[in-house]
């Protein structure tokens, strides 16, 4: 009987250790990049962005964002140089534009410019909300240090079947190891003597009711053969140039 107990006993601990060791390795196999994407979202608001109204000031222009359960109106309001009032509305059903009240048919190509200036706003401002929509393709493309703080490097890149009309366009987004805020991001987009590059570094930081927002330092590289993955060491190299300020102003969050 004791030979017994002494046997079982030493399966008993192999076993537990089996089963910690694997749980160990689990715990330490590398993150994905979904993965990664998906704490740097709940860090910065997470769901409640989803069901949220949100209003700010960006370059003299207000816009307002509602969300609600994967309905959305994201609008813009200003008044051109012929002190018009003009509203902009992006939804569900496709954009609209207003003036004065009344809405205006426009020519689908026009419309289609407006509808991206005004998704395009809005984008930027509730970033990495937005990276887990379907036409969003994420890949892991290595690890970065800049201001001695280590980076997860996402490359970012869209489906033509939902992407948008800039669906071409390319982002890179560096994410921090330790606390997975995001506090770099680059793209590519389209000109029409080829492809253009910028950096933004965010700054100021806020959260009103657990939603992050930030201020960027936009960037642009002085050397023309700076590419889109090697911006994060030209910026280290001091080889950006700073093109602008990207500040929102006035923010106001009602969640519910």
């Amino acid at each position: 009987m004791q030979h017994m107990r002494l046997l079982f006993l030493v399966i008993l601990g192999v076993t537990l250790f089996n089963c910690k060791d694997e749980s160990a390795s689990k715990n330490d196999s590398p993150l994905t990049a979904e993965e990664i994407v998906d704490e740097a979202i709940e860090v910065s608001g997470g769901n409640a962005f989803s069901n949220s109204v949100i209003h700010f000031d960006f370059r003299d222009i207000s816009y307002s964002a509602i969300r609600n359960k994967g309905l959305f109106r994201l609008e813009r309001h200003f008044k051109n140089d012929s002190k018009d009032s003009i509203r902009d509305v992006l939804s569900n059903e496709g954009f609209k534009r207003y003036v004065n009240g009344n809405q205006i048919i426009l020519p689908d190509s026009l419309a289609a410019l407006y509808a991206a200036s005004v998704n395009s706003v809005h984008y930027f401002s509730v970033l990495p909300y937005g990276l887990n929509d379907e036409a969003v393709n994420k890949t892991l493309v290595g690890e970065e240090v800049i201001k001695d703080k280590l980076y997860y490097k996402i490359k970012v890149t869209f489906d033509e079947n939902g992407g948008g009309e800039d669906y071409e366009d390319v982002f890179i987004y560096w994410i921090n190891k330790n606390n997975f805020e995001m506090d770099y991001f680059a793209y590519s987009y389209n000109e029409p003597d080829g492809k253009g590059l910028r950096f933004r570094e965010a700054y100021d930081l806020k959260y009103l009711k657990g939603l992050r927002f930030a201020n960027y330092r936009n960037y642009k590289p002085n050397l023309s053969d700076t590419s889109l993955l090697n911006l994060d060491r030209a910026f280290k190299n001091d080889e950006l140039d700073l093109v602008s300020i990207i500040e929102l102003k006035n923010i106001s969050v009602t969640l519910f």
